[in-house]
């Protein structure tokens, strides 16, 4: 019997640990073989004749990718499910994956890489949708930062998978690995049964589709307020990956040295998304959000000062202490001002401002770098971190009804 359409679904009270095996079992394994495939693409692109300059574009492309898909995903979203659309998304994206293990020329190999990003943003947004769907607001942002956990955790673990392959294999053998990883996450959705939420199953009838024009238009406000701050929070929290090994270049560093310190504060990253979901569902989303960027922004424009391995490690510590305590707080305040009339082509359009801001990142470090200096271009980019934490504190109160404290607390009691 093909399990695809008829995966039966049980009615139970949403608890985290009821959501791993659905939700974070399978987004775990799907992030192992993106993290064991990232080291890879640009050697992959040098290999197959490309310079310096395009193999950094090629790298890009994962990111384009997922900005385009974004909005697309929604369509997707919406006609097929949550769970379908993840199925297909992973699917394609192992297909392009074998393209990108046999690929004989940069333009295949581009392609491909670009349709993984696409499937990423399909694969992310339904998941994201999925969890604001069912889960309610005493546990949203402990199920949504315990997702970004999943991510940072398959992320983790997918560059030692991808060296082993290497070592046992070829230099391509990480994409295999990937492909095994997404057949995987596809059996484990196709097998394990979505949990569903108190909402689910009420009889109340699908609400017509919305517009993204609609969209926009209602919430053009939001996006313009709220919205650049997400812009702001993904342009720093991205370019905490590059302006580290800069730097570390910058100081003469070897590459295990490097590798060393990434490991280590990748380390301090991972330890916080439950802590921080549980913050943010008592305390309210500013309890954390405001610190995160406050810390991460702090850190990142005083790394100029990391005159050795040592300083720079406990900089790179300092920094994913505050990217991990904001584990999930986009995700969260985007289910929490999301129309329940429009969810999906809401969340497409956040995610899509979030990944714009990831990608700009690099970028304004890399120009400042260009026409200034690196030091000009980290201190710049940790500014941006801190008016983020400013716009957070300024716009989330207007947005989100669990803001703060007493907004939880007066939330709950209109529940209760």
């Amino acid at each position: 019997m093909c399990r695809w359409a008829v995966v039966p679904s049980r009615t139970m009270a949403v608890t985290l640990r009821s959501l791993i095996p659905a939700v974070f079992l399978p987004a775990l394994v799907y992030e192992i073989g993106n993290g064991a495939v990232a080291p890879i693409v640009a050697l992959t692109a040098l290999d197959l004749g490309a310079t310096t300059a395009t193999a950094g574009l090629i790298l890009t492309l994962v990111g384009v990718g997922q900005i385009a898909g974004n909005v697309p995903s929604s369509a997707l979203v919406s006609r097929l499910g949550d769970r379908r659309a993840m199925m297909v998304a992973a699917l394609i994206s192992a297909t392009a994956l074998v393209v990108c293990f046999a690929a004989p020329g940069l333009v295949s190999f581009g392609a491909a890489v670009t349709v993984i990003g696409a499937c990423n943003a399909t694969f992310y947004l339904a998941r994201q949708h999925y969890i604001g769907d069912v889960v309610g607001p005493d546990l949203r942002a402990t199920a949504l930062s315990t997702l970004g956990g999943s991510h940072r955790i398959g992320l983790f673990i997918g560059p030692f998978a991808g060296a082993a392959s290497i070592h046992l294999f070829s230099t391509r053998a990480p994409y295999l690995v990937a492909v095994a990883a997404g057949l995987t996450a596809i059996v484990i959705l196709a097998v394990v049964p979505d949990v569903q939420g108190p909402r689910d199953g009420s009889g109340r009838a699908r609400p017509p589709p919305v517009s993204l024009r609609s969209v926009l238009a209602s919430h053009h406000g939001l996006f313009l307020t709220l919205g650049f701050a997400v812009l702001a929070v993904g342009a720093t929290r991205s370019a905490r990956m590059t302006v580290i090994p800069l730097w570390a270049a910058h100081l003469g560093l070897n590459e295990s040295t490097t590798s060393l310190i990434f490991g280590a504060a990748a380390a301090v990253d991972m330890a916080l998304f439950y802590p921080a979901g549980r913050l943010m569902d008592q305390l309210g989303r500013l309890s954390v959000a405001i610190p995160s960027m406050v810390i991460l922004g702090g850190a990142t424009a005083l790394l100029p000062l990391a005159g050795g391995a040592v300083s720079l490690a406990v900089a790179a510590m300092a920094m994913s202490f505050g990217n991990g305590l904001g584990s999930g707080i986009m995700m969260t305040l985007g289910a929490d001002v999301a129309p329940s009339d429009a969810k999906v082509r809401f969340l497409s359009v956040w995610r899509t401002m979030s990944d714009t801001g990831a990608a700009s990142g690099p970028l304004l470090v890399s120009l400042l770098a260009s026409v200034w200096t690196l030091a000009a271009g980290i201190v710049a980019i940790g500014s941006v971190g801190l008016l983020a934490a400013l716009g957070l504190g300024r716009w989330v109160p207007r947005h989100s009804p669990y803001a703060n404290r007493r907004m939880v607390r007066a939330a709950r009691e209109r529940v209760g």
